[in-house]
């Protein structure tokens, strides 16, 4: 058996108001473990099996810390570093986006909540997959990724590798 992924953690400052954040931008419910200290955002739903149907998987949580007092730690205290990075490179998250949604929508919801737009409209044949980025206001990078299609059907406009 692999080892298996099931969660990843993104920091802010303000884990409370990530928390809104992506709530609002997504629509994932915030479960604040406790409130302003750490929230597990849950999306909901389960994986889909090739049929279209629900499977018995449900779909991955996102974690906010603060990095102020990063929990779990053995270190009652926390430990240093306590602040956010801000420099070079970071884990970049991947949304795949619903198919009763849009990318429009999401993007103008996060740049209304003080996101950054990093890119709209790429097409990454690698995966498939119709690309836009913002960077949420804390720093941490998200990718939308969009089904391209089988063949891919890539909108006038799109810029491609």
């Amino acid at each position: 058996m692999p080892n298996t992924l099931i969660f990843v953690d993104l920091p802010a400052d303000d884990p409370a108001a990530a928390g809104r954040f992506y709530a609002e931008v997504f629509g994932w419910r915030d479960d604040h473990k406790p409130e302003g200290l750490y929230h597990r955002m849950v999306p909901g739903g389960m994986f889909p099996n090739p049929d279209g149907s629900d499977s018995q998987i449900g779909n991955l949580h996102l974690g906010i810390f603060n990095p102020a007092d990063a929990r779990p730690h053995p270190e009652a205290a926390g430990v240093e570093p306590r602040t956010i990075s801000t420099h070079g490179r970071k884990p970049r998250i991947w949304v795949l986006i619903s198919d009763d949604d849009t990318p429009e929508r999401i993007l103008s919801a996060a740049e209304e909540r003080g996101a950054t737009v990093l890119w709209r409209n790429h097409f990454w044949g690698t995966f498939n997959g119709l690309n836009h980025a913002f960077r949420d206001p804390w720093g941490n990078e998200i990718i939308l990724w969009g089904k391209a299609g089988d063949p891919p059907a890539i909108p006038d406009g799109y810029t491609r590798e």
